[in-house]
């Protein structure tokens, strides 16, 4: 029959999409110079717009992709070798974080840290105190997901996977109230020493991501109970539990150098 799929692989339609995630990069960019410029956030706020707008059409592709049998076993390990690069990337941004970081405290400079780190006018975060409870929501989060992940790959059982991922969210909720509290109450800020750059700078990206990670497990729930996955198709929710682990992984270097040692 013309036109009947005799392959394993996915050939996508022609779609606006990727074009359309560039113009508002593009814009999203030049409205924040314009904002830094005190030209307002207009443009910027049109940017984000569009950005958002391509996320959620483009996931939304993929999702009918996968419901309509598109995802076949070597689509779906093309999927899941995409996600590996994705996280590769982020381990490469943070590490530009750690690397600032290290480098001033063990190479303290007068202009930037008073030559001590850390400088003796910051007070730092007693790191047995919030962090670790923070440390501790977290771990038992990422616990919560494995949990989620084994119910339906090893049990189908998709009510465990449901409290899995309703635990997984409550938790990384938790922690992001916990991080706004301790920001709150931190007795340096961002600007004048190379510390509270630092120290923020690693920290709110990794809370950013935690914000992401906790949206994309809340949406994994919400096709679960749609009845999206099943024991064989499950890449959307593998990638979620994927880039979880990995937001763990990443506060336990935090917590280790930037609290502990770095204090």
């Amino acid at each position: 029959m013309a036109h009947a799929k005799n392959h394993d692989y996915h050939i996508l339609p022609p779609s606006i999409l990727p074009f359309l995630a560039a113009v508002g990069g593009f814009v999203m960019l030049f409205g924040a110079v314009l904002w830094m410029h005190d030209s307002g956030p207009f443009v910027f706020a049109i940017g984000v717009a569009v950005v958002l707008y391509t996320m959620y059409a483009w996931w939304a592709d993929v999702v009918a992709e996968s419901r309509e049998g598109d995802h076949t076993a070597v689509v779906r390990i093309g999927l899941r070798y995409g996600f590996i690069l994705f996280i590769m990337s982020e381990v490469m941004f943070f590490a530009a974080w750690f690397w600032s970081f290290f480098k001033h405290a063990m190479y303290p400079m007068e202009t930037f840290s008073e030559g001590q780190w850390p400088p003796p006018s910051i007070e730092t975060f007693d790191p047995w105190h919030l962090p670790l409870i923070n440390t501790l929501i977290l771990l038992c989060s990422g616990a919560a997901a494995t949990w989620a992940h084994h119910a339906l790959v090893h049990e189908n059982n998709r009510k465990d996977m449901a409290w899995g991922l309703i635990i997984a969210v409550a938790l990384g909720v938790l922690f992001t109230v916990f991080q706004f509290y301790e920001y709150s109450h931190a007795a340096f800020g961002f600007a004048g020493n190379i510390y509270g750059a630092n120290f923020f700078m690693a920290t709110g990206f990794h809370g950013a991501h935690v914000i992401i990670g906790t949206i994309f497990l809340l949406v994994c729930y919400f096709r679960l109970r749609a009845g999206h996955f099943t024991q064989q198709n499950h890449v959307g929710f593998e990638a979620a539990a994927w880039y979880w682990h990995f937001v763990d992984v990443v506060w336990l270097f935090l917590f280790a150098s930037i609290y502990i040692w770095g204090s």
